[in-house]
């Protein structure tokens, strides 16, 4: 299967039965990064979460008190 990178526009070849494969086949929401795109974007978290600046909003679930 052929995918595109969407960030450097790069072409690869990954396993047309591969788990990556099928996922982007069956839900179009996920998005292909190549690996040297996604070894960046892994290493700049990674150096704003060592900062102490870098906070992870996340939904708060609020517990119903009558369930």
């Amino acid at each position: 299967m052929r995918v595109k990178c969407v960030i450097c526009d790069v072409i690869d070849n990954i396993d047309s039965n591969s788990p990556e494969a099928k996922k982007l086949r069956n839900r179009r929401i996920h998005t292909y990064l190549c690996k040297e795109c996604n070894d960046r974007i892994t290493e700049k978290t990674q150096a704003r979460i060592a900062t102490g600046n870098f906070h992870l909003y996340r939904k708060q679930n609020d517990e119903d008190s009558y369930i």
